[in-house]
């Protein structure tokens, strides 16, 4: 097989796509489309974000130390979609994309009601890399809409259609293909 040679890039590919929820505090709220995100810690549970310095919700984070992981569906994809090209500085997203800000449990900043899981997280570490700035974040609670849960109480992930992002595309995920530990799993 030939490979061709590329310049350095990020080509860790699909990655989620996610909307993130953040603000001042005081009612002042934006939502940041992001696509650099990933679970970077299991006890204490831990996520990051990374964010461009230029953008409106980096000045928000900055500020308040506090953002929700609102997991996007098909749905929600067009407003997602929205949220990342907009600004909030001159648009509010809410309104624009008639999404419903609800009330966070351990966080001053909304969820995304129509968000099918939403992820409360507290900055504790900002790392400046170049073109973005990491925000280290603990997990302080999740909420998960029962509607895609199933008989046993677990998540189902292919009730969702959650959205994916690769190359400038968004995608929804395939069909399930195992499950951990299915190529070592003894054979009844």
């Amino acid at each position: 097989m030939a490979k061709q040679v590329w310049k350095p890039g990020n080509m860790l590919y699909p990655v989620p796509a996610v909307m993130v929820t953040t603000g001042d505090g005081n009612g002042i709220d934006d939502i940041i489309t992001i696509a650099w995100t990933g679970t970077i810690n299991s006890d204490p549970p831990m996520v990051s974000i990374s964010v461009r310095k230029s953008r409106y919700s980096h000045e928000l984070l900055t500020k308040n130390g506090e953002f929700v992981i609102n997991l996007v569906t098909k749905d929600l994809c067009y407003a997602m979609d929205y949220c990342g090209v907009k600004s909030g500085r001159d648009v509010d997203k809410f309104a624009e994309m008639k999404m419903t800000k609800g009330k966070a449990q351990t966080v001053s900043v909304p969820v995304i009601e129509e968000s099918p899981v939403n992820i409360e997280c507290k900055v504790t570490q900002v790392i400046e890399l170049g073109s973005h700035d990491m925000f280290l974040a603990e997990v302080t609670a999740v909420l998960a809409d029962e509607k895609y849960m199933d008989e046993t109480g677990k998540f189902d992930l292919n009730k969702t259609d959650l959205i994916a992002y690769s190359h400038g595309q968004y995608f929804t995920l395939g069909d399930y293909v195992g499950k951990f530990g299915y190529s070592v799993q003894k054979k009844k």
